[in-house]
This record gives structure tokens, C-alpha cells and sequence, in this order.
């Protein structure tokens, strides 16, 4: 990772903000992107000055052009990386039509489009790197559009894998289990139903950083809590 130029979008969140932390301790170079200035400057301050670039996950053009700034300023990408999401708790009868196409958009459309623009100028070696979440193979109930969002963007990744290998370029997508960053707390709708304790993201975005070091394709989380590293994606 010495040297590596990383975008990291979301980076001003709990989780971001730990895997920028974690990637620049390794030597990379970050972009952040987020959706507020005075947040954005201040984890630049943390990061030696950092570019930043804004971008408004409900926009995806704004993502693909967050990719063409962040890119401009760093000189080119060796990884593009999402690190943002949004949440709704309720039964699907209860969510509301507007809800559930404010997560998908959010939650799947915006990733694609950073990832879309990113594909299209990357050079063989680069990568990309997504969130996904264990409800994205587990769906659960009192969140089904939160879930099928995941799932959506786990789907995306699972074919732009087979694409992006003939180019050279891995796409590793990162699928843990509930994790201490109190996203739960932070639903668009809705109110938590019980969850199991939060996992470590501290643990988590170190692995997220090996992973991107080796030739892997997905990050999970074990029974234990444990991060598992898998070279293929299953």
C-alpha cells in the first residue's frame, strides 16, 4: 500500500474515517470524499493535508465526478473505495415507496457510479473496494430494503469482477457482520430491532488493508467475529 493513491468515499464517517487512518499508517496517498466541507477539512487536517473532493450519494453524477477530482488531484487512482450507506428499519409494508428508493439509490447506484467512472481509466494492478454487509447474503427481517440494496450492489460487484479481470483490475468487496459505528442509530426510518453486539471496526479496516495488499476478493466476517480473508469470491 506504500504509495498507493486511494479514494476513499465516505471517509468523514465513523468507519471511513478509520480506513483512511489505517491506510495512510501503511503509506497510502487518500483522496476523501464525503458530503460536508467542515467535516471533510478536518479529517484532511488528520491526513497531512489530504485533497478532498464533495460528492451527494443521491446524485450519482456527482460521484463520477468526484472520481475525474480525486484523480486529477493525486495523479491518478490505484483504488477507489466506498465507505458510506444509509439504513431504514421497518416492515416493508411500512417503509414507504420513497424510503426504500432513497437506499437503493444510495446504497447501490452511488457505489456503481464511483466504481463505473473509476473502471474506466483505471490501469491494470488497480482496484476497487466495496461495503457490502452480511445482510447482503443473509436478508433480514424489519429491514428488506436495506438488505435488497446490499444485495443489489453485491450482485453488481459479482459480475464487474469477471468483467474487470480480463483488464487487470480486483475488485474486492468487503462483507462484515454489525459493527460498533453506531450507523443503527442513524436509520432514515424506523428504529433498530435487536442486534448482536457490534463488532471492532478497528479490526475490521486493518484486514480491509491487508486485503487490498494481497490479490483477495472478499473480506467476511467468521462465526467468531473473526475477519476472513478470501483470495475468490464465493
Amino acid at each position: 500500500m506504500n504509495g498507493a493513491r486511494v479514494l476513499v468515499a465516505g471517509a468523514t464517517g465513523a468507519l471511513g474515517g478509520a480506513l483512511t487512518a489505517e491506510l495512510v499508517g501503511r503509506g497510502a496517498r487518500p483522496a476523501l470524499a464525503g458530503r460536508d466541507q467542515a467535516r471533510l477539512a478536518r479529517a484532511a487536517r488528520a491526513c497531512r493535508g489530504a485533497p478532498t473532493v464533495l460528492f451527494d450519494a443521491y446524485a450519482p453524477d456527482s460521484c463520477a465526478r468526484a472520481v475525474t477530482r480525486a484523480a486529477e488531484a493525486l495523479g491518478g487512482l490505484d483504488a477507489v473505495v466506498t465507505v458510506f450507506g444509509t439504513v431504514a428499519f421497518g416492515e416493508a409494508t411500512a417503509v414507504g415507496d420513497e424510503v426504500a428508493e432513497h437506499v437503493m439509490t444510495v446504497n447501490a447506484l452511488a457505489p456503481a457510479a464511483f466504481f463505473r467512472a473509476a473502471l474506466a481509466t483505471m490501469e491494470p494492478g488497480s482496484m476497487i473496494v466495496a461495503f457490502t454487509g452480511v445482510v447482503a447474503e443473509r436478508p433480514q427481517p424489519g429491514m428488506a430494503d436495506y438488505s435488497a440494496s446490499k444485495a443489489a450492489l453485491r450482485a453488481w460487484l459479482d459480475a464487474v469482477r469477471r468483467e474487470a479481470r480480463t483488464a487487470g483490475i480486483r475488485v474486492l468487496e468487503v462483507r462484515p457482520a454489525h459493527l460498533d459505528t453506531g450507523f443503527a442509530d442513524r436509520a432514515v426510518v424506523g428504529t433498530a430491532p435487536p442486534l448482536p453486539a457490534g463488532g471492532d471496526p478497528r479490526a475490521v479496516v486493518g484486514a480491509v488493508a491487508d486485503a487490498m495488499a494481497l490479490d483477495a476478493e472478499l473480506l467476511r466476517t467468521a462465526a467468531d467475529g473473526t475477519p476472513v480473508v478470501e483470495r475468490r469470491a464465493r
